[in-house]
Protein backbone atom coordinates (compact mmCIF):
# COMPACT_ATOMS: atom_id res chain seq x y z
CA UNK A 1 0.00 0.00 0.00
CA UNK A 2 2.87 2.53 1.15
CA UNK A 3 4.57 1.20 -2.43
CA UNK A 4 1.51 2.44 -4.47
CA UNK A 5 0.20 6.00 -4.28
CA UNK A 6 -2.99 5.15 -6.73
CA UNK A 7 -3.94 2.05 -4.09
CA UNK A 8 -2.90 4.03 -1.12
CA UNK A 9 -5.73 6.92 -2.52
CA UNK A 10 -8.22 4.47 -3.26
CA UNK A 11 -8.62 2.84 0.35
CA UNK A 12 -8.18 6.26 1.66
CA UNK A 13 -10.76 7.64 0.11
CA UNK A 14 -13.29 4.57 0.60
CA UNK A 15 -12.85 4.98 5.37
CA UNK A 16 -16.13 6.46 6.54
CA UNK A 17 -14.38 9.02 8.51
CA UNK A 18 -12.51 10.87 5.10
CA UNK A 19 -15.30 9.66 3.27
CA UNK A 20 -17.19 12.06 5.29
CA UNK A 21 -14.91 14.97 5.47
CA UNK A 22 -14.66 14.51 1.50
CA UNK A 23 -18.52 15.17 1.80
CA UNK A 24 -18.13 17.92 4.00
CA UNK A 25 -15.84 19.79 2.12
CA UNK A 26 -17.45 19.22 -1.37
CA UNK A 27 -20.60 20.92 0.42
CA UNK A 28 -18.80 23.67 1.72
CA UNK A 29 -16.99 24.40 -1.55
CA UNK A 30 -20.64 24.38 -2.80
CA UNK A 31 -21.88 26.52 -0.84
CA UNK A 32 -19.03 28.99 -0.78
CA UNK A 33 -18.96 28.78 -4.50
CA UNK A 34 -22.89 29.48 -4.42
CA UNK A 35 -22.10 32.70 -1.86
CA UNK A 36 -19.55 34.05 -4.51
CA UNK A 37 -21.86 34.11 -7.16
CA UNK A 38 -24.39 35.68 -5.19
CA UNK A 39 -22.45 38.12 -3.37
CA UNK A 40 -18.62 38.39 -5.50
CA UNK A 41 -18.21 40.05 -8.81
CA UNK A 42 -19.10 37.20 -11.26
CA UNK A 43 -22.92 37.09 -10.52
CA UNK A 44 -22.68 41.23 -10.31
CA UNK A 45 -20.24 41.07 -13.99
CA UNK A 46 -23.00 41.49 -16.34
CA UNK A 47 -24.65 44.69 -14.41
CA UNK A 48 -20.99 46.07 -13.66
CA UNK A 49 -20.67 45.97 -17.17
CA UNK A 50 -23.88 47.19 -18.44
CA UNK A 51 -23.35 50.02 -15.88
CA UNK A 52 -20.10 50.96 -17.15
CA UNK A 53 -21.04 51.46 -20.68
CA UNK A 54 -24.05 53.61 -19.50
CA UNK A 55 -21.33 55.82 -17.87
CA UNK A 56 -19.32 55.73 -20.90
CA UNK A 57 -21.91 57.05 -22.82
CA UNK A 58 -22.98 59.56 -20.28
CA UNK A 59 -19.55 60.82 -20.22
CA UNK A 60 -19.27 60.76 -24.41
CA UNK A 61 -22.45 62.85 -23.77
CA UNK A 62 -21.26 65.20 -21.48
CA UNK A 63 -17.99 65.52 -23.44
CA UNK A 64 -20.16 66.42 -26.40
CA UNK A 65 -21.87 68.52 -24.68
CA UNK A 66 -19.30 70.68 -22.85
CA UNK A 67 -17.79 71.02 -26.61
CA UNK A 68 -21.09 72.60 -27.71
CA UNK A 69 -20.95 75.12 -24.45
CA UNK A 70 -17.87 76.30 -25.38
CA UNK A 71 -18.98 76.63 -28.77
CA UNK A 72 -22.64 78.48 -27.66
CA UNK A 73 -20.14 80.73 -25.24
CA UNK A 74 -17.91 82.11 -28.86
CA UNK A 75 -21.13 82.64 -30.28
CA UNK A 76 -22.58 84.62 -27.50
CA UNK A 77 -19.23 86.53 -26.88
CA UNK A 78 -19.04 87.43 -30.86
CA UNK A 79 -22.89 88.60 -30.64
CA UNK A 80 -22.47 90.58 -27.63
CA UNK A 81 -19.07 92.02 -29.18
CA UNK A 82 -21.72 94.11 -31.17
CA UNK A 83 -22.47 95.46 -27.77
CA UNK A 84 -19.68 96.38 -26.08
CA UNK A 85 -19.12 100.58 -25.21
CA UNK A 86 -16.37 100.55 -27.94
CA UNK A 87 -18.22 99.21 -30.40
CA UNK A 88 -20.90 100.63 -30.10
CA UNK A 89 -18.92 104.55 -30.16
CA UNK A 90 -17.24 103.29 -33.08
CA UNK A 91 -20.32 102.51 -34.78
CA UNK A 92 -21.48 106.32 -33.66
CA UNK A 93 -18.87 107.82 -34.65
CA UNK A 94 -18.73 106.30 -38.52
CA UNK A 95 -22.67 107.38 -38.51
CA UNK A 96 -22.04 110.52 -37.80
CA UNK A 97 -19.38 111.03 -40.40
CA UNK A 98 -21.78 108.99 -42.91
CA UNK A 99 -24.77 111.32 -41.75
CA UNK A 100 -22.10 114.39 -42.22
CA UNK A 101 -21.46 113.31 -46.11
CA UNK A 102 -24.83 112.58 -47.00
CA UNK A 103 -26.28 115.89 -45.77
CA UNK A 104 -23.01 117.31 -48.01
CA UNK A 105 -23.76 115.18 -50.89
CA UNK A 106 -27.45 116.58 -50.96
CA UNK A 107 -26.36 120.51 -50.37
CA UNK A 108 -23.82 119.68 -53.54
CA UNK A 109 -26.52 118.12 -55.68
CA UNK A 110 -28.71 120.66 -54.97
CA UNK A 111 -26.22 123.75 -55.57
CA UNK A 112 -24.87 121.96 -58.96
CA UNK A 113 -28.30 121.29 -60.03
CA UNK A 114 -29.59 124.91 -59.75
CA UNK A 115 -26.50 126.60 -60.60
CA UNK A 116 -27.47 130.00 -62.64
CA UNK A 117 -27.60 129.86 -66.44
CA UNK A 118 -28.57 132.65 -68.38
CA UNK A 119 -32.09 132.54 -70.67
CA UNK A 120 -31.38 133.35 -74.33
CA UNK A 121 -34.27 135.09 -74.19
CA UNK A 122 -33.48 137.21 -71.65
CA UNK A 123 -33.51 141.00 -72.12
CA UNK A 124 -29.77 141.78 -72.76
CA UNK A 125 -29.96 145.32 -71.70
CA UNK A 126 -32.30 144.87 -68.88
CA UNK A 127 -29.78 144.14 -66.29
CA UNK A 128 -31.65 141.09 -65.27
CA UNK A 129 -30.03 137.17 -65.66
CA UNK A 130 -32.72 134.84 -65.25
CA UNK A 131 -31.66 131.67 -64.64
CA UNK A 132 -33.19 128.97 -66.78
CA UNK A 133 -32.71 126.21 -64.25
CA UNK A 134 -34.11 128.06 -61.35
CA UNK A 135 -36.41 125.64 -59.15
CA UNK A 136 -39.93 126.05 -57.68
CA UNK A 137 -40.51 127.27 -54.46
CA UNK A 138 -41.50 123.73 -53.79
CA UNK A 139 -38.22 122.04 -55.13
CA UNK A 140 -36.52 124.77 -52.40
CA UNK A 141 -38.67 124.22 -49.66
CA UNK A 142 -38.11 120.14 -50.46
CA UNK A 143 -34.47 120.29 -50.25
CA UNK A 144 -34.46 122.44 -47.08
CA UNK A 145 -36.71 120.02 -45.77
CA UNK A 146 -34.88 117.01 -46.48
CA UNK A 147 -31.42 118.97 -45.38
CA UNK A 148 -32.45 120.02 -42.21
CA UNK A 149 -33.92 116.50 -41.39
CA UNK A 150 -30.38 115.10 -42.58
CA UNK A 151 -28.17 117.58 -40.03
CA UNK A 152 -30.79 117.15 -37.20
CA UNK A 153 -29.43 113.63 -36.95
CA UNK A 154 -26.17 114.67 -37.55
CA UNK A 155 -25.74 117.31 -34.79
CA UNK A 156 -27.95 114.05 -31.90
CA UNK A 157 -25.22 112.26 -33.25
CA UNK A 158 -23.01 114.75 -32.47
CA UNK A 159 -23.99 115.58 -29.00
CA UNK A 160 -24.61 111.70 -28.18
CA UNK A 161 -20.95 111.69 -28.54
CA UNK A 162 -19.91 114.05 -26.84
CA UNK A 163 -21.82 113.21 -23.90
CA UNK A 164 -19.50 110.24 -24.33
CA UNK A 165 -16.51 111.85 -24.40
CA UNK A 166 -17.43 114.03 -21.47
CA UNK A 167 -18.13 111.06 -19.32
CA UNK A 168 -22.11 111.23 -19.12
CA UNK A 169 -22.96 108.00 -20.80
CA UNK A 170 -23.14 105.32 -18.13
CA UNK A 171 -23.10 101.79 -19.72
CA UNK A 172 -25.23 98.80 -17.24
CA UNK A 173 -24.04 94.98 -17.75
CA UNK A 174 -27.45 94.01 -16.79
Amino acid sequence: MLADSNYFDAILHTLPRVRALLDQQAAMSAEVEALARTWANTAQQEPLYQLRSETQESFTQAKALEARWKELEKEQRDVYQRFTPQFLLMRLRHATTAQDDLSETLANAFVSSSAPTTSASAEPHSGTNTPVGTLAGKDIDDFVREYRELRKVYHKRMIWGEKWGNGDVEWRDD
